[in-house]
């Protein structure tokens, strides 16, 4: 089965090439192949000479902050190109898989969201992905859309490495403790990826949709510091003093909402498939370093 797989250097990328193998024969394309940036005539015509069975996007424009300065790149990366990618995948008949965000919510809600919340996204990447979100859903072919949350992996950059890194460089560290979600291992990602597709091919697909797609459990991105200075401290490591901080210390040009966390249970409940407890992620991930 042939599989475009869209985005090449990116954590889920990378650990969705490291985790898909035989019967699938993956095809990567990365932005020196196909710039979803670019033209969508462009978009149509390479996929059209790959004619694959299953197309995964793994692109994104992924720098929030950034992105409050460039719009008009992310809604080109996270909005008009998957509407495109809808397009083509529904023309050829096949599925599509993509990769959304917590932050097409405020954060206002006292619990977890599930699917039907309403989303109201408080900056420029999440008003993108949620407009990515929306052009898949109105082409209405066979798609799963996955929301995860606090992405981090051994590649690129994300809080796990920047931790790490501070951690042993600093004697004290401030730490944000009032915003609370799921930290999302990239490899459960693509493990949990690999299990919805197994489904998809041997029948036993779940209904095509939007759906949560996050590790079990929650923190705050000061409590996932705690995790990871408790695990180079395990290593006879010198790590700094970490103290939390509230949001309101700590200003970014994107607003990120308080309350990340997402409610994974109507993918258990239709598709049989849930991602692993946080804190086993994290370990899996740091163990597979060693």
């Amino acid at each position: 089965m042939k599989v475009l797989l869209l985005g090449q250097h990116g954590q889920v990328s990378r650990e969705l090439q490291a985790s898909l193998g035989a019967p699938l024969e993956l095809l990567v394309l990365g932005r020196e192949r196909l710039d979803l940036a670019g033209e969508a005539r462009h978009i149509r015509q390479r996929i059209r000479e790959l004619r694959p069975q299953l197309i995964i996007n793994a692109a994104a424009h992924t720098a929030v902050d950034l992105a409050e300065s460039e719009p008009a790149a992310a809604f080109a990366i996270n909005a008009s190109a998957p509407g495109v990618l809808a397009e083509e995948a529904a023309d050829l008949g096949v599925p599509l898989i993509h990769y959304s965000t917590d932050y097409v919510f405020d954060g206002s809600k006292a619990g977890a969201y599930v699917e039907n919340d309403a989303p109201n996204p408080l900056s420029v990447y999440g008003r993108s992905k949620l407009a990515g979100e929306q052009a898949i859903a109105a082409v209405g072919g066979a798609h799963l859309i996955l929301r995860t949350s606090w992405v981090y992996s051994l590649h690129g950059r994300n809080f796990l490495l920047t931790m790490q890194r501070l951690l042993q460089e600093r004697e004290e560290l401030k730490v944000v403790a009032d915003q609370v979600g799921a930290p999302t291992w990239a490899g459960d990602i693509a493990a949990a990826s690999g299990q919805l597709i197994q489904r998809w091919r041997s029948g036993q697909a779940g209904p095509w949709g939007l759906y949560h797609f996050t590790a079990r459990g929650e923190t705050s991105w000061f409590g996932f510091a705690e995790a990871i200075a408790a695990h180079l401290r395990a290593q006879g490591k010198q790590v700094a003093a970490l103290t939390p901080i509230p949001s309101s210390d700590y200003p970014t040009p994107a607003p990120r909402p308080l309350n990340s966390r997402l409610d994974g249970s109507h993918l258990e409940r239709q598709w049989g498939v849930r991602l692993p407890d946080w804190q086993a992620g994290l370990e899996q991930c740091l163990g597979s370093s060693r």
